[in-house]
């Protein structure tokens, strides 16, 4: 009997041996597995912030809606911005592969910003890029470094376009009718409200054609906002890994024995109160 509880219990000695090894091994090498990633720095942000100072990129789209008998032609305007967010364990080669890709799509940088000492650079870009490019660059962009996010949005403007368009025309027509009300001669203090207001009107059309140069089919751009951040990749070394997996496996190992043990308790408790039934019965 002796001989026998001492077998059953190296037997449950080396089982329980042999789970708390497993469970370092796991650890370990999900350490070597894993690691912390970098907060990314609000880079992206900044440009966003500067990028309210540059011109907007619009593009459009022609296509034929049939609509009854004769089909009609629809000219959308539209902006389209790809957001990408970007870190880096080789900045410099990564930078370069950037401007390079911009050079192979014929994209223009629109705005740049480079700051901070090796090891925490940062380069933000906002480029202006070709509509029919701007798919194969974003897939070409998201592969260099690491990205944290990225997202694209496509708004329509056509409308937008339109309101401008009808602005201009209605101005126009009102800066013709005060012209024509020089030619009628009047007083002094009434020629010079004229000169004021068309002078204001003058000023509002170039406004407006500010923003309609915007829409040109020649200026057709879409919108890449990049931000690159530099980060360092931290060795890890074997001995502080070692340290973090004993800590890992012996308090979940603690955790573990404990949630047996009182299993084990209860399942007892029960067998007892069982036993005991059939006993009186």
């Amino acid at each position: 009997m002796k001989a026998y509880i001492k077998k059953r219990l190296k037997k449950t000695i080396v089982i329980l041996l042999l789970l708390f090894i497993a469970m370092f091994v796991f650890r370990l090498i999900y350490g070597y597995q894993t690691h912390s990633e970098p907060i990314l720095s609000n880079s992206y942000n900044q440009a966003a912030d500067i990028s309210s100072g540059i011109r907007k990129n619009y593009a459009s789209k022609k296509y034929e809606m049939n609509s009854g008998v004769t089909p009609v032609r629809v000219d959308q305007k539209y902006e389209k911005i790809a957001n990408i967010n970007t870190l880096s364990t080789e900045f410099a080669a990564e930078e370069k592969q950037i401007r390079t890709q911009v050079k192979d799509y014929e994209g223009l940088i629109q705005f740049e910003n480079k700051s901070g000492n090796n090891g925490q650079r940062k380069l933000n870009l906002i480029i202006g890029i070709p509509p029919e490019n701007f798919d194969s660059i974003y897939h070409r962009l998201v592969q260099i470094g690491k990205v944290q996010s990225k997202q694209i949005t496509k708004t329509d403007k056509t409308n937008e376009y339109k309101e401008l368009n009808a602005r201009k025309a209605s101005l126009e027509q009102i800066r013709e009718s005060l012209i024509e009300l020089k030619s009628n001669g009047g007083r002094i203090d009434e020629y010079i409200q004229l000169e004021n207001r068309i002078l204001d009107i003058e000023q509002q059309l170039q406004g407006l054609g500010v923003s309609l140069g915007n829409f040109d089919d020649e200026n057709e751009f879409c919108t890449v906002n990049l931000s690159l951040s530099e980060t360092k990749v931290t060795e890890i070394g074997i001995i502080q890994r070692i340290k973090v997996a004993l800590e890992w496996t012996i308090k979940n190992y603690l955790m573990l024995m404990a949630a047996l043990t009182f299993m084990s308790l209860f399942a007892y408790l029960v067998l007892l109160s069982l036993e005991k039934i059939k006993t009186k019965i």
